[in-house]
């Protein structure tokens, strides 16, 4: 146990009182609550590719027929020419989606435009025109592909969302938020006194479907050191936010009083 001597002093004397305080009494940082905030990777919405593909494996696996090669190797591979199809319609969307932004009224008109073209072509009979062409551009892909391309894909997936993006993260405790670095112990710190933040949730496809709920975070610092600090892709912000605002509101020392009561 450590023990600090304290020493009050008279103005015109040497030493009047000494005593001394325990520093296992003072109050832990440790235990002030905190929350914790992760910037995801954009790979995170990237989970339809992988559970499609298993899908796809299955459907192969249980509802294909074999195939043999000129080698005598036999392959299991579904007859359904939309199978193959499909899957790599889905691999394009989503890598579209999660590189190309729509937020506000863009995503907004990027789904009437879509649906104005599917009934439009069907109503002017032009679907069954477009599928005529489809045997000439058949895809098809064996179990070995479907589970093979999606088992190294969820591999990276959960890399990614358990390790990598964990590495550096954002602690928001009362009174400060402090960006962290896991490998380097890098650590820098902000006053939340006066702190604006702004949740950014208007890309329908990447925050409402693909991340479930995700949304980009900007913090805006205040005082002399003003800076913005953008923290991209927080899995459940509506609850992230509702925290940190409870976070903030609550005074330092208020914070430290309770945790000596406890």
């Amino acid at each position: 146990m450590a023990n600090v001597t304290l020493e009050n002093r008279a103005a015109d004397g040497p030493s009047t009182q000494a005593h001394e305080l325990e520093t296992s009494n003072l109050p832990d940082p440790e235990a002030l609550p905190e929350l914790r905030i992760y910037s995801r990777s954009t790979i995170f919405y990237w989970w339809p590719i992988w559970l499609c593909g298993y899908v796809a494996a299955a459907l192969t696996y249980f509802g294909g027929e074999k195939v043999a090669l000129s080698n005598g190797t036999e392959i299991y591979v579904h007859p359904n020419t939309g199978l193959g199809l499909t899957f790599v319609v889905i691999l394009a969307l989503v890598m579209m989606l999660t590189n190309v932004k729509l937020r506000g009224i863009y995503s907004v008109v990027f789904i009437l435009s879509a649906a104005f073209m599917t009934v439009l072509l069907g109503w002017l009979g032009w679907w069954d025109r477009i599928f005529a062409f489809i045997p000439q551009l058949t895809v098809f892909m064996n179990f070995g592909f479907y589970f093979i391309f999606s088992t190294l894909l969820l591999g990276i997936w959960l890399a990614r969302f358990l390790v990598f993006d964990k590495l550096v993260f954002w602690r928001v405790r009362p009174g400060q938020l402090t960006a962290e670095r896991v490998i380097g112990g890098g650590e820098q710190s902000f006053d939340t006194r006066g702190m604006l933040f702004e949740q950014r949730s208007d890309d329908f496809f990447r925050h409402k479907i693909l991340g479930l709920g995700s949304a980009d975070l900007l913090l805006i610092t205040t005082g002399a050191r003003k800076e913005e600090i953008d923290i991209p892709n927080v899995l459940f912000a509506d609850r992230k936010i509702k925290m940190m605002q409870r976070l903030i509101a609550i005074k330092p020392d208020e914070a430290l009083a309770h945790t000596i009561k406890h």
